[in-house]
């Protein structure tokens, strides 16, 4: 009878300790889900706050790229106000030039030939340039039509065929528009 209740025991220790196992492995298997759940979580607040960062790198860096842009662009037609006053002047210096030119004065003509050419090289220098128009095709980009007229042939349809005043680009952007006679 000993050997029966030490026997009794013993199974009802193993079935406490089987008990005990099956406990642990659920505590384990919740622990488990938690932890699972928890590295979700983490996962998904990583991923959202790594978006978030690499979104807002992104805004930085296309606003320092934009701003950048915008200096260049500046300092590029920052004389623009400048070189618009001076155009008129240019304009007079041509007119001077065609008229002077005919007179028998040739002394004036090469001084003020030689002023003309430092001023105009001193503009170029600055990036101004002068719109091409004359026997050019039509373009709105470059070109304010004043008239058309009928082409004296047919090569000179939709071309430039006179210019009432030159155009000129600064650094590739028109800042005054050619104004032309075209044919039609």
């Amino acid at each position: 009878m000993g050997d029966n209740k030490k026997n009794k025991k013993f199974h009802q220790n193993i079935d406490n300790q089987s008990i005990k196992d099956e406990e642990k492995q659920n505590d384990n298997a919740v622990k488990e889900d938690a932890k699972e759940v928890k590295t979700e979580n983490f996962e998904e607040k990583f991923n959202e706050l790594n978006d978030k960062y690499l979104r807002l790198y992104s805004e930085y860096d296309n606003y320092r790229k934009r701003t950048a842009n915008e200096k260049v662009d500046l300092i590029k037609t920052a004389a623009e106000g400048t070189i618009l006053a001076m155009l008129p002047v240019l304009d007079d210096f041509e007119r001077a030039l065609s008229t002077m030119e005919k007179s028998e004065d040739k002394a004036h003509y090469e001084g003020i030939m030689l002023i003309y050419n430092k001023l105009k090289r001193t503009l170029e220098q600055k990036g101004l340039e002068e719109i091409k128009a004359i026997g050019e095709p039509f373009n709105t980009d470059e070109h304010e039509a004043l008239t058309q007229i009928p082409a004296p042939d047919e090569s000179q349809k939709d071309k430039v065929i006179d210019v009432v005043q030159k155009g000129y680009k600064l650094n590739g952007k028109v800042i005054r528009y050619a104004r032309v006679v075209v044919g039609c």
